[in-house]
């Protein structure tokens, strides 16, 4: 089974780049996949298997 997170991206102004790279990073650790940033919104979308 999955489970999904919507992370709502808050990156300021200066360093987008690595502050985004930043994120990903952070949740590839905890074991999250990327998987969209739906157009028009400022989050991404994540998922996991829920029993790991």
């Amino acid at each position: 089974m999955k489970e999904y997170k919507v992370v709502t991206l808050k990156l300021g102004f200066r360093n987008r780049t690595q502050n985004f790279e930043d994120l990903l990073n952070q949740y590839a650790r905890e074991g999250w996949k990327y998987i969209d940033i739906p157009s028009g919104w400022n989050s991404v979308v994540l998922e996991r298997d829920k029993n790991r």
